[in-house]
């Protein structure tokens, strides 16, 4: 299994962000070929010293790195991709990476 974790920082305007990636942006995401699983986080975004400056965490889950790269590479890929900078106005973050069971 691979992931992908975006890390979105704290809008300008928190209402806005979350109408549209509520409304637009998950069904964009949604249609990346190879997507077998998409979680957000569900409240505050925290620290173990309290408050960060994260407003939202979402997950993608995908077989493996070369599904991640076909998938963002698909036009439904580079449609969720381009359509980020449309509400994330405090900026994102995005890695991936292998996992593995231990």
């Amino acid at each position: 299994m691979a992931q992908v974790v975006v890390m979105y920082k704290t809008p300008k305007d928190t209402a806005a962000f979350d109408k549209h990636y509520f409304e637009i942006h998950i069904p964009l995401a949604k249609k990346i070929p190879g997507l077998r699983k998409y979680e957000v986080s569900r409240g505050p975004v925290a620290t173990p010293a309290g408050p960060s400056a994260f407003h939202l965490i979402a997950t993608l889950y995908f077989d493996n790195l070369a599904a991640i790269q076909a998938g963002f590479g698909s036009p439904e890929g580079k449609a969720a991709g381009a359509d980020v900078a449309k509400f994330a106005t405090g900026g994102a973050d995005m890695i991936m990476f292998d996992t593995k069971e231990v």
